[in-house]
């Protein structure tokens, strides 16, 4: 499991990054071109032609996020988790605590990290009615705490388990060799809980109570 997702997440990267910095690239450099192309007072093709290649910048950024966060290892996770929060600002309100103490993890972690909170958020706004969704952060000395929960109408484990968006959280977690907890209920939200472990040992499952 562990390798698979290792080898999914080099391969997404390999393409993702060409995309960002080969194709985004060149884009941006036609884009300058034309913006100092002599167009003889042609401005209506020229305008349309500025179009299409912002369009073409854009969905090469948005490719490229999608199959993985290339900047994230650069701005650092907080940052890009707080940039995404940005984005969605129109969409949901998102409120996140990152407590004193928070040290950097490593890159395959904050990567698998930022992909869950990616994916509940995107149920949430999906197919629940939350307004405000909250994300806690905090270092123990042995483990991570994650704490994601939404004020929607919560839902029923047993019936949405199957989901693609619930397996792909809880595969991203047993690849951090983590523990979880679901605490959801009707009409009240839902909440994960993760103990993401510091070393190689699973963190104690009691803690999640």
């Amino acid at each position: 499991m562990l390798e698979n997702i290792k080898a999914q997440e080099e391969e997404r990267k390999r393409i993702a990054v060409m995309i960002h910095d080969d194709i985004g690239n060149r884009l941006n450099i036609l884009s300058l071109w034309l913006n100092n192309l002599d167009t003889k007072g042609d401005e209506v093709i020229k305008k349309k032609i500025y179009s299409q290649m912002s369009s073409l910048i854009d969905a090469a950024r948005s490719i490229s996020h999608s199959l993985y966060p290339v900047n994230l290892e650069s701005v650092g996770f907080v940052l890009y988790v707080e940039e995404m929060i940005a984005n969605l600002s129109h969409k949901i309100n998102i409120s996140m605590r990152v407590m004193p103490g928070h040290e950097k993890k490593d890159i395959f972690i904050e990567v698998q990290l930022y992909r869950i909170i990616q994916e509940f958020t995107t149920n949430v706004i999906k197919h629940s009615t939350a307004t405000d969704l909250w994300i806690y952060i905090k270092d123990y000395p042995r483990h991570m705490a994650v704490i994601i929960s939404d004020n929607g109408q919560g839902f029923d484990y047993d019936l949405v388990k199957k989901g693609m968006g619930i397996k792909n959280i809880e595969s991203r977690i047993k690849s951090m060799n983590a523990v979880h907890k679901w605490k959801n209920t009707l009409n009240k939200g839902s909440r994960l809980i993760i103990l993401i472990p510091n070393n190689h040992e699973l963190p104690n499952q009691n803690s999640l109570n």
